[in-house]
């Protein structure tokens, strides 16, 4: 297994690299060696921004090399080449972003087209669909947002109430209802929409999965200001707002089915990389408290040592999902534990990130209380806008990670799944 430097410590090619040791070598090489040759210049100042609570960083700038990725054929890798892809094995996807994130990249701005929707149309859309949108996730010439949360429903999924009906004509679709915490719609030109598309229905029945242009008079986007003083997520209100009849991935009614197969888009194989991140951040905690003379503090060494326990249990469960994805089309796992892989992975990488902010407070110790418009001796220092709370890096882990546990399936839910799923629990009773 490769041996990798302090620094480096999280990154090891494990399996990956013993499966196809020539095709693995000779990609990781090419990747590393591209993203050396161009983070450099203006790419260069963009090298670890943008990051969960920072996407208001750059974001001009990180389109760029979005566009720039994509001109050199670095985006859409797994997808297949007759729609733009590059046709990479799980190997190598899973080196990309691992080297991708060892390189301290700037976050991508395109995650949610790529990622999430762009294999959703794979899988589900029409040819007609693909041929229209595909294009424009690869060249990022088009962002996309995720309409799926609503005030009502939250987590819960198949709350909700946003409704959708066909004009008497069935030419378009006619959405009304509200949408919240919307990561980056005030950005996006479209949105791909859960909504209720049969009258009188509940539950994850009669929802339909609909992509809605965002440029329209019926649609309302407005941000919300996040404990970190940034924007980066939004309601959106659908007064009226239409789109094409055509614009319905899978049958009227059956949306539910297609908003769970691209749930299991979002909990892929960039979690490695993420956990690349999450080993530099850990790393850069640890040098703070040796730093700063925590790290001779029992509790601090012992919580410090356990996160990195946890970090390398993450890596190993994350290692064991992707290899029995890769071992069949189906995986190796059974269909009940399958349910339930997505929602582990989900509770271990969220509550250790949330874990981590706390502990980055406790090895700051007081500093950790002193905002930014303020001075030790208490003279307040003059910034341009009041309402934009700007944090150092420990301090914006923190609050941000507040996050970590709701978004993307509560744990709560996460832990109903698992309960009602896969251990065959009776189901929470609901009102």
């Amino acid at each position: 297994m490769t041996s990798i430097n302090l620094a480096d410590r999280a990154v090891d090619l494990g399996e990956w690299a013993r499966r196809t040791p020539d095709a693995t070598s000779e990609f990781t090489r090419a990747v590393r060696e591209w993203l050396a040759q161009n983070l450099v210049d203006e790419f260069a100042l963009l090298m670890g921004k943008g990051g969960p609570g920072s996407e208001h960083e750059f974001f001009a700038e990180r389109l760029a090399w979005d566009r720039h990725l994509a001109a050199s054929g670095w985006t859409c890798l797994g997808w297949p080449t007759r729609y733009g892809g590059r046709g990479a094995t799980l190997e190598q996807r899973i080196i990309f972003h691992q080297e991708y994130a060892r390189a301290n990249a700037p976050a991508r701005v395109n995650h949610l087209g790529e990622e999430l929707l762009g294999p959703t149309l794979i899988e589900f859309g029409t040819e007609e669909q693909k041929q229209r949108f595909l294009p424009g996730i690869v060249d990022v010439t088009e962002l996309w947002a995720q309409g799926y949360s609503e005030p009502g429903a939250g987590s819960d999924l198949a709350g909700v109430s946003t409704t959708a009906r066909l004009d008497d004509d069935g030419n378009r679709w006619h959405i009304n209802g509200q949408k919240i915490w919307t990561s980056l719609a005030h950005v996006a030109q479209w949105v791909f929409v859960v909504a209720r598309s049969e009258p009188g229905s509940s539950r994850h029945k009669g929802l339909s999965f609909l992509l809605v242009p965002l440029d329209q008079s019926g649609v309302t986007v407005r941000p919300i200001q996040q404990l970190t003083g940034t924007s980066e997520f939004n309601e959106v209100f659908f007064d009226d707002a239409t789109t094409e009849a055509d614009l319905i991935v899978g049958a009227p009614g059956e949306g539910w089915a297609v908003a769970m197969g691209l749930l299991q888009f979002e909990r892929g194989v960039s979690t490695l990389g993420q956990q690349v991140g999450f080993a530099r951040e850990l790393d850069a905690l640890t040098e703070m408290a040796r730093a700063n003379g925590t790290l001779g503090d029992p509790e601090i060494a012992t919580r410090l040592v356990r996160a990195r326990i946890r970090l390398r249990a993450m890596r190993a469960n994350a290692q064991r999902t992707l290899d029995g994805d890769a071992a069949s089309s189906g995986g190796t796992w059974g269909a009940a534990a399958a349910a339930g892989v997505a929602s582990v992975a989900k509770l271990l990488w969220a509550n250790w990130h949330r874990d981590l902010g706390e502990l980055a407070m406790a090895v700051a110790g007081p500093a950790s209380l002193i905002g930014p418009t303020e001075t030790v001796e208490g003279r307040r220092n003059e910034i341009a806008d009041p309402e934009h709370v700007e944090l150092d890096e420990w301090q914006r882990l923190f609050l941000f990670t507040r996050a970590d546990t709701i978004y993307g399936g509560s744990n709560e839910v996460q832990r109903n799944i698992i309960a009602e799923r896969v251990l065959g629990l009776p189901r929470e009773a609901r009102a």
